[in-house]
């Protein structure tokens, strides 16, 4: 009997407190209030049964996440995570909204997980699941937070992806690492605010595919005529925000459009008869639909496939070996230069319209007025209409064209600028508007004719060294020697370059070499160049001067800077180049604030592209060129921080296979000369091969060779790092700035590699092709030998007889020496 009592007092407890705990886990809400929670197995129902969210788990983990999927649609599909990177392990979940309106997750043990962050005071705060699929915190009336304000990888109808003008900041959809795990991926979808509104998809900091500029309908991108059937687009534009978000057309349609871990953006509405998604659109859809696939000034069709690129009409390969061997990746550039009086347009017709991160745009201009705008600027390259649904507005490009690609089904026209003789033949396409533009063309005719005269009378000017202001086309010939033809370089009048620096002044000046001070201009298109000046002063000379114009005139490759013209007035002897905005490579590995801008990955980026210039002017350039003066001085950066060689006053050519030479007149810079070229006057390509070892070990130590000793070891920078790498310490010449972080093993490589080139005998150092395969394969390196220059007891080791400076005294500003009558 007692036992009986034991057995139906333990069913009493089981039924009247096991089982209504037991029920609570599997209850749903339509409402939470800060009386309640949700955990374990409890959800919230949006009221007609479309979404819910609660706290689940993939499939092979323990992990839990609070998360929103669709009610009814198998499998799940999660639409918005609110712990992804914070996922709970080992312990009970809660979600709770507190009486100040705040959304808090915690475990069992009371630790705060996530958090919602609401920033105002509620008085009867409510949290509930809209249809839509948005989580909102509502006060009354008043939203305190939605989910919608805070998207994961998912953008649903209704939400709206918003970027403010003013400060900066912008909504986007942000990727999953992997398809299980919802933690931040590397790719990003939001509107791009800079010049007119495009829809972007980023790969950490790079461009990887454009979802196109808005057309009054969508953004065109993709295939909106079938997208137009199905949803209502809208984009809101104000002087403080920039706003997209779209409807369905049936209320029914179920929907989203989602980013995919590996970066594609898809379209997709659910398939009730199937019971599955079906596609709408997807991007990138095809090799097109990358950014930039085909460079710059190109235009690319898929149905041309394998060969999708073509260059624009008016434009050429900018390297056309690689162009020939599918190699796009250089672009195109202008067959004739625009002349910007009686320059035209040719019409490209259904294409998806180019980057529009540098255009401008004016809502009210219709495109006659749009064209008058551009032939206004010169610097204007491109124009079509804004809006196509309200044929409408204006819209400008400047610049290169890039990303410009045939559409998929309507696409839209855009007018290309083209010089006159261009549009000789295609005057069909090209717009005379009125008798001005007629006349235009007629005073381009005789700019034209009076070019090819100045080239007949180029002998007499360059001997009265009266060069015009203004511009001509000359054809430099060299009579000494081979009487090489060179290319055409641009002659720009001396008062074009003076008004363009403020006729030389102290403020326009950013930096002095061995050749003479440089400045900053800007010509009256805009065009901003950097200007070097020979100096009366200077070492280098008219030989000098005149090897640059000629070897720069052959030379094209993106780690060369550009050359753009020369100017000869009198005694003034100018060299006008494109402006590299970040100065040189010393400028910042040298100064110790400027250097943290240069991380480990920046440094070898810089490495490897130094290597892939120096392996053009080796070996893939028309003439095997000798630079003779590299140095860290002469690698300028440009505005992505690139690499790009400059300076080749004292380079020297060879042909066929011809490999070294010798002097007797030394020029170069110490530290940077190799043994043999400082002692026998003996040059060769491994002469810039252990210049570059020299900069090699400059970059990764920070550290200047002319400026190193190591007391202790009587060492110059190269023993030095030669004595650490024996020693197995080669991660203590590492830059200061990165101590304590993790080295990445392709710095290691990088001093391995520097030895290497700085070995005493030339024919010890790897060529230049072997260097690049070096940095960026996973061969195993022979070990490096003594480097030249390496039993040092004094800052310099080799005194040329000629020279009455000491080593220190000898180049403070590294301008480059010129010594003769080596020892």
């Amino acid at each position: 009997m007692q036992t009986y009592k034991v057995l139906m007092l333990m069913f009493h407890t089981f039924f009247f407190c096991i089982i209504p705990i037991l029920s609570i886990q599997y209850e749903t809400f339509s409402t939470i209030t800060p009386n309640h929670s949700i955990q374990g197995n409890q959800t919230l129902v949006s009221s007609a049964g479309t979404f819910e969210a609660g706290f689940f788990n993939f499939a092979n983990s323990k992990l839990q996440y609070f998360g929103i999927w669709y009610k009814t649609i198998s499998p799940k599909v999660y639409v918005w995570i609110a712990n992804r990177d914070s996922p709970i392990q080992n312990s009970t979940p809660i979600l709770k909204l507190t009486y100040q309106g705040t959304l808090t997750i915690f475990d069992d043990s009371g630790t705060i997980i996530w958090s919602s962050n609401a920033s105002t005071i509620a008085v009867k705060p409510v949290l509930s699941l809209l249809d839509s699929g948005n989580l909102v915190v509502k006060d009354g009336e008043r939203n305190l937070w939605e989910s919608f304000d805070y998207p994961g990888d998912t953008f649903l109808a209704g939400m709206k992806l918003k970027t403010s003008l003013v400060n900066g900041p912008y909504m986007s959809l942000t990727s999953w690492k992997t398809v299980e795990d919802p933690s931040l991926g590397e790719f990003s979808y939001h509107i791009d605010f800079h010049g007119f509104p495009q829809l972007v998809t980023t790969k950490g900091e790079n461009l990887y595919s454009r979802g196109g500029a808005w057309n009054g309908y969508a953004f065109g991108g993709v295939s909106w005529l079938r997208n137009l059937k199905l949803f209502k687009f809208s984009l809101v534009f104000t002087d403080m925000e920039v706003s997209y978000d779209y409807e369905t057309l049936k209320k029914e349609t179920i929907t989203r459009l989602w980013l995919s871990p590996t970066g594609s953006s898809q379209r997709l509405v659910w398939s009730e008869r199937r019971k599955d998604w079906d596609t709408i659109s997807t991007r990138p859809m095809d090799a097109c639909a990358y950014y930039s696939s085909c460079g710059a000034n190109s235009i690319c069709n898929i149905t041309n496939s394998p060969r999708i690129c073509q260059c624009l009409e008016g434009f050429v390969p900018k390297y056309y070996e690689k162009w020939n061997s599918l190699d796009w990746s250089g672009g195109c550039v202008r067959r004739i230069r625009l002349n910007c009086i009686g320059d035209g347009f040719l019409k490209h017709s259904g294409v998806e319209l180019p980057d529009t991160s540098s255009s401008w745009f004016n809502n009210s201009s219709s495109l006659e007025e749009c064209e008058k705008i551009c032939l206004k600027n010169c610097s204007c390259t491109a124009y079509a209409s804004l809006d196509i649904k309200s044929n409408s507005g204006c819209l400008l490009w400047f610049g290169k064209i890039r990303d410009l690609s045939k559409h998929i089904d309507q696409g839209q026209d855009i007018f290309i600028r083209l010089a006159a003789s261009e549009l000789g033949h295609k005057r069909n396409n090209w717009s005379f508007k009125n008798k001005k533009l007629a006349g235009a063309l007629g005073a381009g005719g005789i700019i034209l004719f009076i070019m090819i005269l100045g080239v007949a009378t180029f002998t007499y000017i360059k001997r009265k060294k009266l060069a015009k202001p203004g511009m001509l086309k000359i054809l430099y010939r060299k009579h000494k020697r081979d009487k090489e033809d060179v290319q055409l370089s641009t002659i720009f009048g001396f008062s074009t370059i003076s008004n363009a620096t403020n006729h030389f002044s102290d403020d326009n000046k950013i930096g002095k070499g061995g050749f003479g001070p440089v400045y900053k201009g800007v010509l009256e298109d805009g065009l901003e160049i950097a200007v070097k000046r020979l100096s009366e002063t200077s070492e280098q000379g008219e030989e000098q001067f005149k090897n640059e114009v000629m070897l720069m005139a052959k030379l094209q490759h993106r780690n060369l800077v550009k050359l753009l013209g020369c100017s000869i007035y009198q005694n003034e002897k100018l060299l006008i180049y494109e402006l590299m905005p970040n100065r040189s490579l010393d400028y910042f590995i040298f100064d110790s604030t400027r250097k943290k801008q240069l991380d480990l990955k920046k440094r070898f980026q810089i490495i490897d592209g130094i290597a892939r210039g120096l392996l053009y002017l080796h070996q893939d350039s028309r003439l095997r060129i000798i630079h003779r003066d590299l140095k860290t001085s002469n690698i300028l950066l440009d505005n992505d921080m690139n690499p790009r060689i400059s300076d080749f006053g004292l380079a020297r050519t060879f042909k066929g296979d011809q490999d070294e030479s010798n002097t007797n007149r030394l020029m170069g810079t110490y530290g940077y000369m190799p043994p043999e070229y400082a002692v026998h006057g003996c040059f060769s390509i491994k002469s810039d091969v252990f210049s570059f070892g020299v900069i090699v070990l400059e970059i990764i130590s920070g550290r200047r060779i002319r400026n190193f000793y190591d007391p202790h070891h009587h060492l110059n920078l190269l023993g030095h790092a030669w004595r650490l790498w024996n020693e197995e310490k080669a991660q203590e010449l590492i830059d200061d700035t990165f101590h304590g972080t993790t080295i990445p093993c392709e710095i290691l490589k990088c001093i391995h590699v520097g030895l290497l080139c700085v070995q005493q005998i030339p024919e010890h150092r790897p060529n230049m092709s072997s260097v690049v395969l070096m940095l960026n394969g996973e061969k195993l390196l022979p070990d490096p030998s003594q480097p030249g220059f390496y039993s040092s007891t004094t800052h310099h080791p080799i005194q040329v007889e000629s020279s009455s400076r000491s080593y220190g005294d000898c180049s403070q500003n590294e301008a480059s020496m010129s010594l003769l009558e080596a020892r």
